[in-house]
């Protein structure tokens, strides 16, 4: 299995670097605004909205979709505190956010590209947010994007305030649907081929292919639900379907290829080398090509803005 330290996106600034190829991401953040401003509006108390507000970014990488979230939840707390106090927030309320990622993120790059103008004071705080990375009731909303189906179980809740809010944007699969149906999960089979096809070319090595495993899970939406209402700590507030401008994926091949290499290129990178991977995602590319037809009639996967409560 992947150790964690390797679920880390390819940093820098380059052409397949996470930063230059994570517009998808960042146009689900931007479709989401809406619904999040609601979502602190209807669900965060005022009594929480003091003089100093702290948010957490888990799994930030390393930008620039962390700062289109936490400037979300930033002009939602505005917005609510404007309209419900007629004061200026900037005059009362001082924001801290807090970036965590594993140790090895590259967080040079984050804090080099951090928004000029930005209202806020931040610290990257690194560690698995498998486990505690924060003392008790140290922030009051959380955001985790595209990052919770690397979760094993649900994050421990000390961390944040009671009736404090965690903000879950991702993909699961739609009830019904199994993952080899959706384009996500088409890209992935192509992703495995590949490796297989260099391993039968004496590129690298069968046995290597045969011990790899992603440790991803899409659960269904159903299955989500479950597991949150199970675990106790939280209050399902919301479980929105965010409609994305570009549907599941842009299906180009190019973009795909590029795209996922940015995603998953660097655990791929760590068990079987930088060369081997960049090939396996040339052999990507001339896949989606070959089956484009397969990409456009594929299920759609489901994009999603969780809003949990802490009970």
């Amino acid at each position: 299995m992947t150790t964690p330290p390797d679920w880390i996106m390819i940093g820098g600034e380059g052409p397949e670097s996470y930063n230059q190829q994570s517009s998808y991401q960042r146009a689900l953040l931007e479709a989401a605004k809406g619904k999040m401003t609601e979502a602190i509006s209807t669900n965060l108390s005022l009594d929480l909205i003091s003089n100093r507000f702290s948010i957490a970014d888990f799994g930030c990488a390393s930008g620039p979709n962390t700062f289109v979230a936490v400037q979300n939840i930033i002009d939602g707390v505005e917005e609510k505190y404007r309209r419900e106090t007629g004061q200026n927030p900037e005059d009362n309320i001082e924001f801290q956010v807090l970036f965590n990622d594993f140790s090895l993120n590259d967080f040079n790059t984050l804090f080099q590209t951090l928004p000029p103008g930005r209202r806020y004071y931040s610290a990257g705080v690194p560690g698995s947010f498998f486990d505690r990375v924060l003392p008790k009731q140290s922030f009051h909303i959380g955001v985790m994007s595209y990052a919770f189906h690397f979760t094993s179980k649900i994050p421990k809740a000390e961390e944040l305030v009671p009736g404090g809010l965690m903000l879950l944007l991702g993909s699961c699969l739609r009830d019904g649907v199994k993952m080899s149906e959706t384009p996500k999960g088409i890209v992935m089979d192509f992703i495995g081929e590949s490796l297989s096809d260099l391993a039968q070319q004496g590129v690298t090595e069968q046995a290597k292919v045969d011990t790899f495993k992603t440790s991803i899970y899409f659960a269904e939406q159903g299955e989500m639900r479950q597991i949150i209402e199970e675990n106790g700590k939280f209050t399902i507030e919301a479980f929105e379907d965010i409609i994305h401008a570009n549907g599941e994926f842009p299906l180009d091949p190019k973009i795909l290829a590029i795209s996922f290499k940015a995603f998953y290129g660097a655990f791929i990178s760590a068990h079987f080398g930088v060369e081997v991977m960049r090939k396996a995602f040339e052999l990507v590319e001339f896949k989606a090509r070959e089956e484009i037809s397969r990409l456009h009639n594929a299920k759609p996967g489901m994009q999603y803005l969780i809003v949990l409560r802490k009970n």
